[in-house]
């Protein structure tokens, strides 16, 4: 019942179309193509965006820059189709309902944002994003597990998730799948570089935030889904969310091609560098169909 309530709060779709009262800012960017391998322009990448069924565009959190250029692509997207879904990794899936209640306009921003625990970053780098949504008449999925769940895994486990009362189970993925024979996983040990939480030794560290970071990935996966079968016609879902959760089609993105085979996905990954005329694009074609290349700030 729980999971029928969610689908179907999910399905709303926003009464109110509004007016986007904030300005896309050009940041200094090159985009290439991965498959291509060459250089190529913004709206090319959203005219291949606009013909997939899922984007992942990777991020890093604190990077100005490529926040800009989500934004930038939001826009060209929406110049070719305005059937699309916005989800975002920054809402939980507990605060849907303030979502969907500021989309709808019948709670003002103060008391959405009193109520959605919206990331520090918030204002200057995702507000852009979900006005544009919201003016566009889109749905946006909180499609992330709430915090207290995930950091009660990275503390005891995954079988802590077993223990919950249903009503807090039920923000978390239905489904979970986390081996650790993989690359996803190899690359996640070498990012700890074998921390040890306190009173844990670091192999029982890692395991147990992979753990909590696979919690994160099965769910954001699972609202991905959701998103696009509560539709009648399914939408283009764009995912915005940490780079590490999607890079070289690991992490979400592998979670959700397991739950839809068949989906045309695109992965776009945005790269912070010091100079954009000393990029070496080999080294990072591997991670993502498209690199969007901004210039980091010192």
């Amino acid at each position: 019942m729980i999971a029928l309530s969610m689908a179907l709060m999910l399905a709303q779709s926003p009464a109110v179309m509004v007016t986007d009262t904030i300005p896309m800012q050009w940041t200094p960017h090159r985009v290439y193509d991965s498959r291509s391998k060459r250089f190529a322009d913004v709206e090319t990448m959203a005219a291949r965006a606009a013909q997939a069924d899922v984007v992942f565009f990777g991020e890093q959190h604190d990077d100005a820059g490529t926040h800009r250029m989500q934004r930038a692509l939001l826009e060209a997207v929406a110049r070719r189709r305005n059937d699309v879904v916005l989800s975002m990794e920054m809402f939980e899936r507990d605060v849907q309902p303030q979502l969907d209640a500021y989309l709808a306009g019948t709670i003002d921003e103060p008391t959405f944002l009193k109520g959605a625990r919206p990331w520090p970053n918030y204002q200057r780098d995702y507000r852009p994003l979900l006005e544009f949504a919201r003016a566009r008449g889109w749905r946006v999925v909180a499609s992330n597990v709430p915090r207290p769940m995930a950091s009660a895994v990275a503390k005891q486990g995954l079988g802590v998730v077993s223990g919950l009362a249903d009503s807090t189970r039920a923000w978390a993925a239905a489904e979970f799948q986390c081996p650790t024979d993989d690359d996803y996983f190899k690359r996640f040990a070498k990012v700890m570089g074998g921390h040890a939480a306190p009173g844990l030794d670091a192999a029982t560290t890692t395991r147990r935030y992979y753990e909590a970071q696979c919690v994160k990935d099965e769910t954001m996966a699972e609202s991905i889904v959701r998103a696009r079968g509560a539709a009648d016609a399914a939408p283009l879902v764009i995912h915005v969310n940490g780079s590490f959760h999607s890079d070289f089609g690991d992490g979400t993105a592998a979670r959700v091609s397991r739950r839809l085979g068949g989906l045309r996905t695109m992965l776009i990954t945005g790269v912070p560098v010091r100079d954009l005329d000393a990029i070496e694009p080999k080294d990072d074609r591997k991670r993502a169909d498209w690199l969007v290349y901004t210039l980091a700030v010192p």
